[in-house]
């Protein structure tokens, strides 16, 4: 349990190193109080330019398959791999608390950003057809909407109901998947609730099926 408990706290410190929140402490920026006020990679192109963007992106997408791929394997000095332990459920621990820590970061006063970025940072390192499961839903709400938010929330989605049919089947990867769709949803309420009053801005350029006329 030891090994669990200590690779679950350093996913989630690992998490906490939000992409978005670091790049802008170096040029004294914080995003959260500009565009949505989310710390994210939509939110980092809008108000800061793509290569802001790009760098929150890569940070974010990579802790995640640190999290996933490289912090279970970790030899930790003076701490045995526990026999006990399955090692896909430790995986998922590891990812589930990189998630998390994104979401609420330690060093970043708990306010971070909605976990898109990292998930798919775990997707990459749990199961690439996955990802492309997640991303094929994100472009379709893209398509269908144009609401990022809603768009980030039907991949997670996607992706927890890919894992049940992945062969062989994983109880843990099940469990993650579904828990971090519901973490995202969670996330994301506030979109939802612009949605509904209809004050959620669209992407437009990838908003395709919008109707004639230009709606909002």
């Amino acid at each position: 349990m030891l090994e669990l408990g200590l690779k679950t706290l350093i996913g989630y410190l690992l998490g906490s190193i939000v992409g978005a929140l670091v790049i802008g402490a170096f040029r004294g920026v914080d995003i959260r109080t500009m565009g949505s006020g989310n710390a994210g990679g939509t939110n980092a192109l809008r108000t800061q330019g793509f290569a802001f963007a790009a760098g929150t992106v890569v940070i974010d997408v990579g802790k995640g398959w640190l999290a996933a791929a490289w912090l279970p394997g970790l030899a930790l000095p003076g701490i045995r791999a526990d026999p006990a332990i399955a090692r896909d459920w430790l995986a998922a621990c590891c990812a589930a608390a990189a998630v998390t820590g994104h979401v609420w970061p330690l060093f970043f006063q708990f306010r971070g950003g909605k976990g898109g970025a990292t998930l798919a940072g775990t997707l990459i390192a749990f199961s690439p057809a996955l990802l492309v499961v997640a991303l094929a839903a994100w472009f379709a709400a893209m398509l269908l909407f144009g609401y990022v938010g809603l768009a980030t929330t039907v991949a997670a989605v996607a992706a927890a109901i890919g894992a049940t049919q992945l062969t062989p089947a994983s109880g843990a990867l099940i469990a993650y998947f579904l828990a971090v769709a519901a973490l995202v949803a969670f996330a994301h309420r506030g979109n939802f609730a612009r949605i509904r009053a209809g004050t959620e801005p669209r992407e437009k350029r990838l908003w395709l099926l919008k109707p004639r006329g230009g709606a909002r």
